[in-house]
C-alpha cells in the first residue's frame, strides 16, 4: 500500500465523513472516533488480497474502493464497491478474518481506519455498529449476487452503463476517472471490449471518455441502455442502508 509519509490524525473522522459512520449515536460515533486514524489512499492501492488476514477496517469518505473477485490470480471481476455509504472489512466482525477479494482503490482520497481486534472489541460491546453491520452486509451480498447474475448474463455495453452509473452514485459527480485497463479488470474483458462499448456509448452522446477522464453527459439515456440490474442494484442498497441509518 502506499500511505503518506506524515503519521495518520488519529481521533478525527475524516472529511466529508462515512454515512455509515456519522448514522451512529453521538455518543457510539465519539468513541468510535477516538479509534479512527484517517488516512489518504491512493489510486492502484490494494488493501485486500484474497487469502490475507485482514489486520485493518477501512471507512471510505470521499475514497471509492473497488472489489474484485480473482480467479487463477489473474482474472478479475468487479463483483461490489465501497464508497462514503459503506465499509471494507465487516466481515472480520462476523468471524472471518481473511480477505475474499482484491479491494483496490478506485479513486483517490481520505479514508477512517480501524486496527481489526479494535473494531471486533467496539463491536461486541456497541449495538447500534452491530444493527448498522448487519444491515449493511446484507445490503453488500445483495449487490455482488447482482453483479453477478448481471456478469454472466447481459451484453458489456449495458454492464459497462450499469458500472458507469454505479460510480456515479457512489463519488455524488458526473466526472469520474477510470482507465481501460481498470474496467477491463472490473468487467472481467478484454481491454478492446471495454473500448468498443465505450465508443457505442460516446456515439449515442451519452458520455465522453478520453484518456480515462468520463463524463455522463445524459444519465437518463445511460440508465435506458444499462441492464435493470442497475435498478435492482441500487434498491438493494437503498433499502439496506435506508434501515441501516434508521
Amino acid at each position: 500500500m502506499n500511505f503518506p509519509d506524515y503519521p495518520p490524525q488519529r481521533g478525527s473522522l475524516p472529511a466529508p465523513g462515512n454515512r455509515l459512520l456519522d448514522s451512529l449515536p453521538a455518543d457510539d460515533l465519539a468513541h468510535v472516533a477516538q479509534l479512527i486514524d484517517t488516512v489518504t489512499v491512493e489510486v492502484g492501492d490494494v488493501l485486500y488480497e484474497p487469502g490475507q488476514e485482514i489486520r485493518y477496517i477501512y471507512f471510505p469518505a470521499d475514497s471509492l474502493i473497488s472489489l474484485l473477485a480473482v480467479a487463477e490470480g489473474r482474472m478479475t471481476l468487479e463483483v461490489g464497491s465501497v464508497g462514503r455509504e459503506g465499509m471494507l472489512g465487516a466481515s472480520v466482525a462476523l468471524g472471518h478474518d481473511v480477505a475474499q477479494v482484491r479491494a483496490v482503490v478506485q479513486r483517490a482520497g481520505q479514508a477512517g481506519r480501524i486496527d481489526s481486534a479494535q473494531f471486533c472489541a467496539e463491536f461486541s460491546r456497541t449495538e447500534s455498529l452491530q444493527r448498522l453491520l448487519y444491515r449493511y452486509t446484507d445490503a453488500l451480498l445483495a449487490q455482488a449476487i447482482q453483479i453477478a447474475v448481471c456478469s454472466r448474463f447481459h451484453v458489456l455495453e449495458a454492464r459497462l452503463a450499469r458500472s458507469l452509473l454505479i460510480t456515479r452514485d457512489r463519488l455524488q459527480s458526473e466526472k469520474f476517472h477510470l482507465t481501460h485497463e481498470f474496467l477491463a479488470h472490473a468487467l472481467g474483458v478484454r481491454r478492446v471490449g471495454v473500448t468498443k462499448a465505450a465508443s457505442a456509448l460516446q456515439q449515442q452522446k451519452l458520455i465522453t471518455y478520453s484518456r480515462g477522464n468520463i463524463e455522463i453527459l445524459d444519465s437518463a439515456g445511460l440508465e435506458a441502455v444499462s441492464c435493470r440490474c442497475y435498478e435492482l442494484v441500487k434498491d438493494a442498497e437503498v433499502g439496506g442502508m435506508t434501515s441501516a441509518f434508521l
